[in-house]
């Protein structure tokens, strides 16, 4: 049986390949969740896909996860930097949780250098793109199997 991952996506992008795309690229959210499904499916995972802008209904999600899904992949977006909801909800998850950013957060704003999520995530993928999501799933993959 497949395990079930959530791809949980945080404020502003659904505005990928619109907004600025010297940063993020030209893929739109649509794109990285079909990319997300078909990757999942090649490693005997179950992905469904989830986008917010607002803080209270990712938590509400990282909640419900609990009961339904064994590993959540998440780019919390700009909530990495001010959230400790977040950071609390993805505590009370007991499966794996790995963390992605398209752009590399480290090469940015000072203040985008420090996130909350990262003291809970399994594992971080950083400035590969929205290529992270695959290496955020294989990730997740290979946590699950061992």
């Amino acid at each position: 049986m497949a395990h079930k991952v959530l791809v949980l996506n945080g404020p502003n992008i659904n505005m990928l390949g619109k907004r600025q795309p010297e940063v993020y690229g030209f893929e739109t959210l649509s794109d990285i969740e079909a990319t997300c499904i078909k990757n999942g499916l090649d490693m005997d995972l179950s992905v469904t896909c989830k986008q917010s802008n607002y803080e209270g209904e990712l938590i509400t999600w990282i909640q419900e996860a609990r009961e339904e899904f064994d590993a959540i992949v998440m780019n919390p977006a700009a909530y990495s930097h001010t959230s400790i909801g977040i950071l609390d909800a993805l505590h009370a998850f007991e499966g794996p949780v790995i963390e992605v950013h398209i752009s590399n957060i480290h090469k940015r704003e000072g203040f985008r250098h420090h996130s909350y999520v990262s003291q809970r995530a399994d594992g971080i993928v950083v400035g590969c793109g929205t290529h992270g999501y695959e290496l955020g799933l294989r990730h997740a993959a290979h946590l699950l199997s061992t």
